[in-house]
């Protein structure tokens, strides 16, 4: 196991959906146990940790991101047992194990929720936001709901409206109440205390609201982007100053990084905000008393990445994240494979696998995109995604994304599961690009992460280095990567094109020939074919 304080740093990152990654009971739905049976293959990747998402008892309303126990196991996924044999397996591989915790609201069918709906004066009343109806009887304010309409809810019981950010059956917690906040430190304690190395942090800008309820302004529709919410979405015509993203938020994340240090864990966040994310991002891992890492849209985003964007974007991280840390995703259970989002080609693929592991920054991989799994086309009346069925057909949701893992071709669902059905459909277009299949062709794009995650981990410079900044020119975008005397140059041609460029003066010495690197001629011009990376080291003295 790592046994440095920053193992984070620069760490490559398996997000594991559980739901759809290994059945092992025959219920059609991924599980625990199933990770165990998977483990030894991700540790094959050559990543560094795993990211579970939500495993907790709920009633699955939005899959485990409604948690109504946050120390249980839902029995859908096994036991608390099960999770000890993931933790312990994972650690016997040298692969930590951070988990998805949902702290900005619970389900509505959790305990603390029961309470607080039951009267105004309990002990729970203030442990979520409520707040008593207009004189006309309207919500309190204009807050929208990321799922569609207001973000209040009318309670009979209260008389009042409660918060939700997220479908109405996810009320916000009040995180201005600190036993609220303690209880929630205590959930961390308890994962903490059973072996995780750290937590992903869902909505991690989401936990704090205004006290005063104010209004959001409108934002401006030449400002409007859909990074968080489709563009069919009215969640996109505000500017969300009050409803999220607010200062008291930082003294919560110190609490919880002070909870995190005794057991050396880290910590990402998911900074979702359309217009300020990497200055949030910036914000939240500034220093050493707040996050390790957070994530925000950039690069989740639909258009296709051009070395003006990547510039732009990393740039803007220097600008406003020079004192924090970032960690950088293409793929994830909430946006459109990126394979299909940017319509990729196999060599394009390979190009920005090879580019992400050499940014500035840890990494994230979402299962499957390391076989290169396009986005599956599921039905409407296969659809399980709230989110897709109040947006069909502007936006078919999350889905897609989600369908099972592919092990092995000649299996109805692909090696995932033995039941009849599965919760969501294996998509017959990932099955010809199972793990079996890509592990038996030496030309597969499997190989491709494997490959590119070693280059990563042999050189320190690419993990947890410093760069010169990301520039341009043409077709081409380029950095130089540095740790103590490693000197290490990137260049990517994100085009299908050949492209020409030189080198900084010095003396560089080719790397990466197995990433499908270009040579450097002796005067340190550059010839990159299409899509084709350069990778050289810089001769010291």
């Amino acid at each position: 196991m790592h046994k440095e304080q920053d193992w984070w740093r620069g760490a490559v990152i398996y997000q594991i959906y559980p739901r759809s990654f290994q059945d092992s009971n025959g219920d059609g739905i991924g599980d625990l146990s199933g990770i165990v049976q998977r483990l030894p293959y991700i540790a094959s990747l050559g990543v560094d940790a795993i990211w579970i998402s939500p495993f907790f008892t709920s009633p699955m309303k939005d899959f485990g991101y409604d948690v109504s126990d946050y120390c249980d196991v839902d029995p859908m996924f096994g036991t608390l047992a099960d999770f000890d044999a993931v933790v312990e397996t994972a650690h016997g591989l040298g692969l930590k194990v951070m988990i998805d915790l949902v702290l900005s609201h619970t389900s509505d069918q959790h305990p603390w929720f029961a309470a607080s709906r039951a009267s105004r004066d309990n002990d729970k009343a203030n442990w979520y936001v409520w707040a008593d109806a207009k004189p006309d009887g309207t919500p309190p304010n204009n807050w929208l709901s990321i799922f569609g309409g207001s973000a209040w809810q009318w309670d009979p019981r209260r008389e009042q409206y409660y918060l939700h950010n997220f479908l109405t059956s996810q009320p916000d917690l009040n995180f201005h109440e600190p036993e609220v906040q303690e209880a929630l430190l205590d959930v961390a304690r308890f994962w903490l205390h059973r072996g995780v190395d750290g937590f992903r942090l869902d909505t991690i800008n989401f936990y704090v609201h205004d006290a005063q309820l104010r209004d959001n302004p409108p934002l401006p529709a030449d400002q409007r982007n859909a990074n968080i919410a489709p563009s069919v979405n009215p969640y996109n015509h505000q500017e969300h100053l009050y409803s999220k993203n607010q200062p008291e938020n930082l003294d919560f994340l110190r609490k919880l990084r002070r909870v995190m240090t005794p057991f050396n864990a880290a910590a990402v966040g998911e900074v979702g905000d359309a217009q300020r994310g990497l200055e949030i991002m910036g914000e939240y891992t500034a220093g050493n008393d707040l996050m390790q890492m957070c994530y925000a849209f950039e690069f989740l985003a639909k258009d296709l990445p051009t070395p003006e964007r990547i510039a732009d974007v990393m740039g803007r991280v220097d600008e406003v994240a020079a004192d924090g840390w970032a960690c950088w995703a293409f793929s994830n259970h909430d946006v459109m494979r990126h394979a299909t989002r940017w319509n990729l080609t196999p060599a394009a693929q390979r190009a920005f696998t090879s580019l992400i592991m050499c940014l500035r920054g840890s990494v994230c991989l979402y299962q499957g995109e390391e076989l290169g799994l396009p986005e599956a086309d599921v039905a409407f009346e296969d659809l399980q995604d709230p989110y897709g069925i109040e947006f069909w057909p502007e936006f078919k949701g999350r889905d897609g994304c989600r369908t099972p893992m592919a092990w092995e071709p000649s299996n109805l669902h692909g090696g995932f599961s033995s039941a009849p059905q599965t919760w969501l459909p294996v998509s017959h277009d990932h099955i010809h690009r199972a793990v079996a299949v890509q592990e038996e062709d030496p030309g597969a794009l499997i190989h491709h992460y494997r490959r590119a995650i070693a280059f990563r981990h042999a050189h320190p410079a690419l993990s947890k280095g410093d760069h010169d900044g990301v520039k341009v020119a043409g077709d081409v975008v380029h950095f130089t990567r540095s740790q103590g005397d490693e000197v290490i140059f990137c260049a990517f041609n994100l085009s299908d094109t050949p492209s020409e460029m030189s080198l900084p003066k010095g003396k560089w010495t080719p790397i990466g020939e197995e990433l499908g690197g270009a040579h450097v001629s002796a005067d340190n011009k550059l010839h990159l074919g299409p899509w084709q990376p350069c990778f050289a080291v810089r001769a010291s003295g």
